[in-house]
């Protein structure tokens, strides 16, 4: 046929194929924002086979020319820059992760050349080399995929390599997800008992009573105002959450925000040694002169330091530390002394203490949504998952108490 175009061999070149003066061959297409774009190979075949997923892509709305240009970290950086919804602590707590896993590593490679088998073989980096608890290997992983999967949704990739990764590896023998463990009723009294006769860390009993007592998160509690407090009919009432952030210029910020769900707006009944924890620290504030600083328009808060500051998380997690190492110390001399097995504090955050407090409460009752409403669970789910795990524990207390009294 006239016009017909063919290569040096004879062969017929199609619409967009070309063969170079050096003999290699080209494909030209033009992509869906109408840029022009070109690839090449040494044969017809190789060519060909470019070819045919070139304008598979296309057909499938897919920019076969972005993900060979964009790395992980540009799709990441977009990504995260349209989540308007994110608090920012948690928008600053999903880039440090990013950041220090994923930025200098996997981040740099080309989207388009990232296989499952890399993923994969990044996540056991982490766990094997790196060390990484299981949490902060998932939470590395929230940020992969969901970076990966705008990109498939926006039709730079055909599927997300990251996919059914985390399934796989959490068959492995390598996983190992430990479960956050509750203090037990002795632990909590022996905490409690240290905190009153030790004198310099008793300032810390209030915070640590009300924490074990109640069930808030701890920026729920360090935001607690006396305008929350209603002594009167018992009620604590949680609306806000105070959130500290390490500021990009050095320091910390503090801000006041939305409870971390629309369920952790609500109210907590008062126990007894949690009113009289808010009546001493009401005492002591008192002998200050309720020098509160303002956070974000907010004053007059319940937990603050000798120079009216608002205490932070990461101080409370500090005299933690400084209290389990303190009380192991005397407690093992102790034991030793009277020739007995001490009774010593496992290694917990603030955290732990709200899950104590879910723990007890599941031990004592039954309604769920009872639980759920005074934890501030968002998912019925959540609060299930903890009544399993201490109603299994009591089962097993009360075989135990059985034993010699079934089989006479």
């Amino acid at each position: 046929m006239a016009g017909t175009r063919k290569d040096a061999r004879g062969y017929k070149l199609n619409t967009g194929e070309h063969q170079r003066k050096d003999g290699r061959y080209s494909y030209s297409y033009t992509d869906k924002r109408g840029e022009r774009h070109s690839v090449y190979s040494k044969s017809l075949a190789e060519l060909r086979k470019k070819e045919r997923k070139i304008i598979r892509d296309i057909e499938d709305g897919i920019d076969p020319d972005a993900a060979d240009k964009i790395t992980l970290n540009q799709l990441y950086d977009q990504y995260i820059s349209q989540k308007y919804d994110l608090k920012p602590t948690t928008r600053s707590g999903y880039i440090y992760i990013y950041n220090h896993f994923v930025r200098d590593s996997l981040g740099q490679k080309k989207i388009k050349t990232i296989k499952y088998s890399d993923v994969k073989k990044f996540y056991y980096m982490l766990i094997l080399e790196k060390n990484l608890k299981a949490a902060t290997v998932e939470g590395v992983h929230t940020q992969v995929h969901s970076a990966l999967q705008m990109a498939v949704r926006d039709g730079v990739l055909r599927v997300n390599p990251s996919d059914g990764v985390m399934g796989e590896i959490k068959k492995s023998r390598f996983w190992d997800k430990q479960k956050r463990r509750a203090l037990t009723i002795p632990e909590q009294k022996e905490l409690i008992r240290f905190l009153k006769e030790h004198r310099e860390l008793h300032g810390w009993t209030q915070v640590i009573t009300i924490l074990l007592g109640t069930g808030m998160r701890i920026g729920e509690c360090l935001g607690l105002r006396w305008d929350d407090l209603d002594f009167e009919k018992r009620l604590i009432n949680v609306n806000h959450n105070l959130t500290d952030h390490a500021h990009e210029k050095g320091g910390t910020m503090k801000h006041i925000q939305t409870t971390k769900t629309r369920a952790g707006v609500r109210t907590i009944p008062m126990i007894d040694e949690v009113a009289e924890a808010f009546l001493t620290e009401y005492e002591i504030q008192k002998c200050m002169g309720f020098k509160s600083e303002t956070i974000d328009g907010y004053t007059n808060f319940v937990f603050l330091t000798v120079g009216g500051k608002v205490i932070t998380r990461a101080g409370v997690d500090r005299a933690i530390k400084r209290i389990i190492k303190a009380q192991n110390k005397e407690e093992t001399l102790k034991a030793e002394e009277e020739e007995r097995n001490p009774v010593l504090l496992p290694d917990f955050s603030a955290h732990h203490l709200r899950h104590t407090f879910c723990t007890r409460l599941c031990e004592n009752e039954t309604n769920l949504k009872v639980i759920q409403s005074i934890m501030g669970h968002a998912d019925i789910s959540t609060t299930m998952d903890v009544y399993a795990e201490a109603t299994d524990d009591k089962k097993q207390e009360i075989i135990t108490s059985l034993q010699g009294k079934i089989i006479l």
